[in-house]
């Protein structure tokens, strides 16, 4: 598989995904209206069949590329943080909520979701959705890995001075649990915040795949279940773990 991050604005995703020459293309936390837009969330919030998803089902049939993209999705009277994956035809696959909330950015207008792991297939690899804070919890991501997870798509909007998270704490998580990570940051700026850019495709060896910078960007790389069995070959970790020893440390 060929995956694709799209750092940038969404109006210039089209484009963007048209000429990617990819199979996924990975876009940011609440891509498709912002991040920081306080009660505009509710607004413009809709269901996970509504508008958005139609006009995103369409440019996946034109362009022929699945789209894993985020935005706030509308359930009754609650609000998520979410991220909606579509193959190559358009047909939804799966859409997951962000389980951990960042802070009163997050809290004040969501609603968290209580699925952990949410996966579906695409060009042959098994992807798995978290969103932004969730990657930070090993627990989460390990949970992806031991569910059959083999590249893990995290739209997010991680902003100045959180760097450490893309550098450091992401190629961590690839390793440690022996996944891909494509992880899909923005580069612009809402409000206070400055969004830090360097998305990156990670492999699970650790390697950096492909990093974006802080300007708009369209990063790919290859990403095939070959290199991930002979990862966990040289990497042991999931073959050489002991729940025995964990039971209680989760609580």
């Amino acid at each position: 598989m060929k995956v694709a991050i799209h750092q940038g604005p969404f109006d210039a995703l089209p484009e963007a995904v048209a000429s990617s020459g990819a199979d996924l293309v990975v876009t940011a936390e609440m891509s498709t209206t912002g991040y920081h837009i306080g009660a505009r969330t509710h607004e413009l919030a809709e269901s996970a069949d509504g508008p958005t998803a139609a006009r995103m089902s369409a440019l996946a049939r034109e362009t022929g590329v699945a789209l894993a993209y985020g935005y706030p999705e509308a359930d009754g009277g609650n609000v998520h943080n979410s991220v909606q994956l579509v193959d190559a035809t358009g047909r939804r696959l799966a859409n997951y909520r962000k389980t951990h909330l960042f802070g009163d950015l997050d809290k004040a207008w969501f609603t968290p979701g209580d699925e952990p792991v949410v996966q579906a297939d695409v060009a042959g690899v098994r992807v798995g959705l978290l969103i932004c804070y969730d990657v930070e919890f090993p627990e989460l991501v390990r949970a992806h890995a031991l569910a059959g997870t083999e590249l893990l798509a995290v739209p997010t909007a991680l902003m100045s001075p959180y760097e450490l998270v893309a550098d450091t704490v992401v190629p961590a998580r690839a390793y440690e649990s022996q996944l891909f990570v494509a992880y899909a940051n923005r580069c612009d700026v809402e409000q206070e915040l400055t969004y830090c850019g360097r998305s990156c495709v990670v492999a699970p060896t650790g390697e950096v795949l492909a990093r974006a910078q802080t300007a708009p960007a369209l990063i790919t790389a290859e990403v095939t279940r070959a290199a991930l069995a002979a990862s966990r070959l040289e990497n042991t970790h999931l073959a050489d773990r002991r729940p025995e020893l964990y039971r209680g440390t989760t609580a």
